[in-house]
């Protein structure tokens, strides 16, 4: 009994400095954790103020476990979805738990930020966010990739003609200096990737104020046009666009961005007028 009395002050050294490893270990983990979610948190941060959208509105990052939460207001719906979709563009980010609140007043004013380029980040989200609103490109397998301004398409589209449209919107948004298209055509699964977008598409029952709200930051993002001066109204899928165009040229660029828009069902340029 002794003996084994006198072994307890050992084993409790052995014990204490044991585990003083695993301590130190756990420490420098969660060290690590924190130094990614900072990394992350300022990546989403310069992402924000290089986007000319974004940089008005006063808005809060806080990532934690791969999750950024946004909180903030903006002036519409079209601010808050390119937020979120700036955010997951980021390296890491695996959720976003979007908490932006919409305040129509917020940016009275206000002019738009005057940033003329916008970030790698913030530019790839902008293109993937146009070839997921656009009917035609929406099912397409496409990776959007930017480096410098310069965008790189990856994956499969079904036909040349996808693969030139989805080149196309990526060429006319603001910010992009080149586009590199390296889309494959491959037909083998057209048919069921149609069906699938086609049911996919009826279970959406896409509102007028997602296709009004997906129209205005289409013609926000074009390098070719002022979307700041067209007024953008859907009624039934019905889209009415008013305001004034430098050209014709503007004007038809205009309608066909809207026509293209998922869930339009057509487009009344009328009220559209051409500078003289």
């Amino acid at each position: 009994m002794p003996r084994f009395n006198s072994l307890l002050p050992a084993l409790t050294l052995a014990l204490v400095f044991g585990t003083a490893p695993l301590a130190s270990h756990a420490a420098e983990t969660e060290l690590e954790q924190q130094l990614v979610a900072a990394r992350q948190e300022g990546s989403i941060w310069t992402a924000f103020a290089l986007n000319r959208h974004l940089n008005p509105f006063k808005l809060k990052v806080d990532v934690k476990d791969n999750r950024a939460t946004l909180n903030g207001r903006v002036e519409s719906n079209v601010q808050k979805d390119l937020a979120e979709q700036v955010a997951l563009s980021v390296e890491g980010i695996e959720a976003v738990d979007n908490r932006i609140e919409i305040d129509p007043a917020i940016n009275e004013g206000n002019p738009p930020g005057l940033v003329q380029r916008l970030d790698d980040a913030t530019l790839a989200a902008t293109v993937k966010s146009k070839l997921l609103w656009n009917s035609d490109t929406r099912g397409l397998n496409i990776q959007v990739r930017s480096e410098n301004g310069a965008i790189t398409l990856s994956g499969n589209a079904q036909t040349p003609a996808a693969k030139e449209l989805a080149g196309e919107l990526a060429e006319n948004t603001e910010g992009v200096s080149e586009v590199f298209n390296h889309l494959s055509i491959s037909t083998a699964d057209s048919s069921s990737t149609e069906v699938q977008t086609a049911v996919e598409e009826a279970r959406e029952n896409i509102s007028d104020g997602w296709i009004t709200s997906k129209v205005k930051a289409s013609l926000l993002y074009s390098r070719n046009l002022d979307g700041l001066n067209i007024e953008v109204n859907t009624q039934e899928g019905l889209v009415t666009l008013r305001g004034k165009v430098l050209s014709s040229a503007e004007k038809r660029l205009a309608m066909d961005i809207a026509r293209n828009i998922r869930g339009v069902r057509g487009v009344d340029a009328d009220a559209l007028l051409v500078s003289s």
